[in-house]
């Protein structure tokens, strides 16, 4: 399944520069606002040992990592959404994201202007949300007024108009107040009836605490760090402290020199591999595996999917013509060696339609069409 998430903060936070850091893909980054004019779009290899061991056990002709697409745009200001700037819009350039990460500067460097004139993510955080309500109430207006001609329509097209108008009313009584649709309090079936409207509010948030280097190790009593924690506790959101320019370096070297750099720094893992657990968390997400000499690849599912939906995301018609799946977990497999060791032990299950996939099951699909 394709995913994406779209990145968005003031200009000079460092988007640009965790751009590149997630995907290495040279985005622009210079010190001056909207310097991204046009959207960066990365795929990113999502980071797994799991696969990695795997593929040293099979010895597969390919290996396949599950990936991420990240959506750069241009930085927002305050009064985008009335042309302040390059106005909002590239906000359109991020509608169909499955996520929004909000980067927040909490570094203080004066030879990076802060288009605010001073460092205050959680101002910073309301300027975005600003924006991005604004610019829902824009797509909700409309909306309301072709609703509100249908809801004249009589029988039950005129009934499901009137239906939609209540929750179109309710969504702007709060994107009024400056309230993000997600937390209006939505109920699923009111959340699938918006689904076609891509309310960028709607999304979840995950929360980037951009610090510099001289703030590592120091995260816990940083308290421009603390804003943005905070707020990510009070939303029950993610939130991931990183210093974005020290990302991009490591992505620039070598990878038998990534380890020592990281190290240097006192890290001990790339903030990358961070970012994309949290979005893993964040959208309810896991991997499964299929596995041979072939090929070895991770696939995403979202967590609580059965075992046909899996076999779906393969390939339609494994879905379709499902009949039943061997299942076997990751870690068993490399302690035992083999899949016949599986099998010969009774760890090497056959499930149906109902099974529920779990993060690390490898699996090989029996289907007919």
């Amino acid at each position: 399944m394709g995913l994406s998430i779209g990145i968005v903060g003031l200009p000079n936070v460092g988007k640009s520069t965790l751009f590149n850091a997630l995907s290495a893909a040279g985005a622009a980054a210079a010190n001056y606002p909207f310097c991204t004019i046009e959207p960066n779009v990365g795929v990113v290899p999502v980071p797994d040992e799991r696969l990695a061991k795997l593929a040293d056990l099979y010895k597969p002709v390919r290996t396949l990592y599950a990936t991420l697409e990240f959506v750069d745009i241009a930085g927002l200001v305050r009064g985008a959404s009335k042309g302040e700037g390059l106005g909002n819009q590239f906000l359109a350039n991020i509608r169909q994201v499955d996520a929004v990460l909000y980067v927040l500067r909490c570094f203080v460097d004066d030879n990076v202007t802060h288009v605010e004139g001073s460092v205050n993510p959680a101002r910073d955080k309301d300027v975005v949300d600003t924006e991005l309500c604004l610019k829902d109430l824009e797509t909700v207006d409309k909306r309301r007024e072709k609703t509100q001609r249908s809801a004249k329509a009589p029988g039950k097209e005129g009934e499901l108009a009137k239906a939609e108008l209540v929750l179109l009313e309710k969504l702007k009584a709060g994107l009024d107040t400056g309230t993000p649709v997600r937390a209006q309090g939505l109920t699923s079936d009111e959340r699938l009836a918006l689904a076609d409207l891509f309310l960028l509010t709607a999304k979840p948030v995950l929360y980037i605490a951009n610090i510099a280097e001289g703030q590592l190790g120091k995260e816990s009593t940083d308290a421009l760090v603390k804003q943005v924690v905070d707020i990510a506790a009070k939303e029950s959101a993610e939130c991931v402290v990183l210093a974005a320019a020290i990302e991009a370096e490591i992505q620039q070297l070598p990878p038998p020199e990534r380890t020592p750099f990281l190290e240097s720094v006192g890290l001990t893992e790339p903030g990358l591999d961070k970012v994309v657990r949290a979005s893993y968390r964040l959208l309810g997400l896991q991997t499964f595996f299929t596995v041979g000499t072939d090929e070895c690849r991770a696939w995403t599912v979202k967590k609580g999917w059965k075992a046909p939906q899996a076999a779906g995301v393969i390939h339609t018609d494994f879905e379709r013509g499902f009949i039943k799946a061997e299942v076997f977990a990751w870690n068993e497999l490399l302690e035992l060696g083999s899949e016949a060791a599986l099998r010969d032990r009774g760890q090497l299950r056959i499930e149906g339609k109902e099974y529920v996939v779990k993060d690390g099951d490898c699996m090989h699909f029996r289907f007919n069409v």
